[in-house]
């Protein structure tokens, strides 16, 4: 319950922002379409520190570095609140990524470490529903007080969730720090920060007037360059702040790479529906949202289920299968037109979300089968990184998708016309994420899904 607080605040402010992204937009004196600039810059800071959580909770305890980021948090929603331009709230959305990039990693490593790896399915399932109230409330609320009050008060209500967390975090959370404390890699994270910043950021204003495409192009470069260099620079390391030595368990590679194709499609989704809504369709922040909101109410009913559903069919059947589905019920959202009924939505969205669900509590849950207890920080940080970037570059790619088409036309203005052919892409890439899952073995994850005992060692020796 403790660690929910933190995904309450981080998943309810991420789906709020979404709702009332054209009325931020409106007051500032922008489009939202360049105000994605917000979104991308918040997952784009959670990408850039978290890799330093695993170190930072090892040096510091669970407790410190728990507290002191929820309060950087809040600070940085507060900071949201008070914005006037598009500078000043890209601004606090990066103070609030810095203290997101702590909460939710450090919140999982504190789980992962404290539940046996049978039960961890099914502890992952359901610490969850308290954080999906978050996205549940989010669009609802911030359409309404958008729509009847001011989008600043959308901020302003973590203050209170953000001072109750800090009062559990201190009373409830062990300050538990790592036996054995390893140097801090500086210059990997300068080398990982500069790869992430560069490759998303770039991504994310490719195709806009906001930066110059010399600009942008080099931006990309520098990142790529950043990339190549850590990776090269991590293989002589011996406690690299992105472990890759952990793609050699094929249920974390798995998890990596067929997780950061699948959340590619979900991180277009709050950005793309809000905006087909609203933009496309003229509907109110509170009639957008309480559309939107459905989705993660189909998610609520999956998670008492997701434990089950393992146990019978596996890891693998489950990840293939759910990938395919899950993908095709985010294209189907290219079929929404303004004549569209509001149950044919509702019930796209709600069964999507289902199965959406199911896939993320498989995925990150599969992350962790085969890691031994003393790498269980660096693997926290490193799949925290694959899951922000993911959806930075869902929100990248969506959006580009819809100016493309935009520019295509040579319209002067957003049309509801311009939006299938980004719900198709990004539910294309989602749904190929089963070519990864197909490779799995088919007792992935066994042992955790309790259908069959892993054999001792197996983790280490993979390691090896």
């Amino acid at each position: 319950m403790i660690v929910a607080v933190a995904l309450f605040m981080d998943n309810m402010d991420s789906t709020v922002i979404a709702t009332s992204l054209p009325a931020i937009a409106a007051d500032i004196g922008t489009n939202p379409l360049t105000l994605k600039l917000a979104v991308t810059s918040y997952l784009l800071s959670l990408a850039v520190f978290i890799p330093m959580s695993g170190w930072t909770a090892d040096r510091f305890g669970a407790r410190t570095v728990f507290r002191a980021a929820i309060g950087v948090f809040v600070l940085g929603s507060i900071g949201c609140a008070l914005s006037n331009s598009l500078s000043d709230f890209v601004i606090a959305r990066i103070v609030q990524g810095m203290g997101g990039a702590m909460m939710t990693p450090v919140g999982r490593l504190v789980l992962v470490r404290t539940v046996d790896r049978k039960e961890l399915i099914n502890a992952m399932a359901w610490v969850s529903i308290p954080a999906m109230i978050g996205p549940l409330m989010g669009p609802p609320l911030g359409g309404f007080i958008t729509t009847y009050f001011s989008w600043h008060w959308i901020f302003l209500i973590n203050v209170p969730i953000g001072l109750i967390g800090i009062v559990l975090v201190t009373r409830y959370i062990e300050n538990v720090r790592a036996e054995a404390r390893e140097g801090f890699d500086a210059v990997g994270m300068v080398l990982s920060g500069t790869a992430v910043a560069g490759l998303t950021f770039g991504l994310s204003v490719a195709g806009f007037e906001i930066v110059p495409w010399p600009a942008v192009v080099a931006i990309i470069l520098v990142g790529a360059v950043a990339a190549v260099l850590y990776t090269a620079y991590a293989r002589r390391v011996a406690a690299p702040i992105l472990d890759f030595t952990l793609m050699r368990l094929p249920t974390f590679r798995a998890s990596l790479v067929g997780g950061f194709l699948f959340r590619i499609g979900v991180g277009a989704m709050p950005f793309l529906l809000p905006l087909l809504l609203q933009v496309g369709f003229d509907l109110t922040p509170l009639q957008s949202g309480l559309i939107t909101f459905t989705s993660t109410l189909g998610a609520l009913f999956m998670k008492a289920v997701a434990p089950w559903t393992l146990k019978r069919y596996g890891f693998r059947t489950v990840l293939i299968w759910n990938a395919i589905l899950g993908g095709l019920f985010i294209a189907a959202c290219a079929g929404f037109t303004g004549t569209t009924p509001f149950p044919v939505m509702i019930a796209v969205l709600m069964v999507g979300g289902f199965f959406r669900s199911l896939q993320f509590t498989s995925i990150n849950a599969l992350a962790y089968a085969e890691v031994p207890t003393s790498r269980m920080s660096r693997a926290t940080a490193l799949a925290a990184v694959g899951q922000q970037v993911s959806l930075a570059t869902g929100v990248a790619i969506g959006a580009l998708t819809v100016e493309i088409v935009v520019r295509m036309k040579g319209q002067p203005a957003i049309m509801a016309s311009d939006f299938p052919p980004g719900f198709l892409l990004v539910g294309l890439v989602a749904a190929s994420s089963a070519l990864i899952f197909w490779l799995l073995p088919p007792n992935a994850g066994a042992e955790m899904a309790n259908r069959v005992p892993a054999p001792d060692g197996a983790s280490d020796q993979r390691m090896g």
